[in-house]
């Protein structure tokens, strides 16, 4: 895609703090500066999110995810990471490339990356009825 500025990361027209490469995975460092190793993991296919992703590349991206997380955790001196993404724009998904945010953790980093508070009222079995994959 043309305008897409991760398809312009992979493709070297932007620059970025490469961490990882594969044939069909790159994971480079979001420029937000917002946690020391944020770590954004992107397939070098185009595709929007999660949901219209090709099953080749998407378990290249999550077998990568995993590979990055682990280096983390056991080289790098983080005690444990966040893996987030938002696929859509209801998902609050900014850049219209999948993606998938790692961010490594440390005890006491004062990063609060849950925003939920407070409870929902709704009834569980009526969710878990209209949710089911299990017919």
């Amino acid at each position: 895609m043309n305008d897409c500025i991760f398809c312009k990361i992979i493709k070297g027209e932007i620059p970025s703090y490469k961490i990882y490469e594969d044939n069909k995975v790159y994971a480079f460092l979001d420029i937000a500066c917002d946690a020391v190793g944020h770590t954004l993991v992107i397939p070098k296919k185009h595709c929007t999110n999660v949901l219209d992703c090709d099953r080749d590349y998407l378990d290249a991206v999550i077998e990568a995810v995993q590979k990055i997380a682990k280096h983390y955790v056991d080289d790098c001196g983080f005690d444990g990471v966040n893996i987030l993404n938002a696929s859509g724009a209801s998902a609050q998904q900014s850049v219209f490339h999948l993606h998938f945010h790692i961010v490594p953790r440390k005890v006491g980093d004062g990063l609060n990356l849950w925003p939920l508070d407070g409870k929902q009222e709704m009834d569980l079995q009526s969710v878990a009825n209209q949710l089911t994959l299990i017919k």
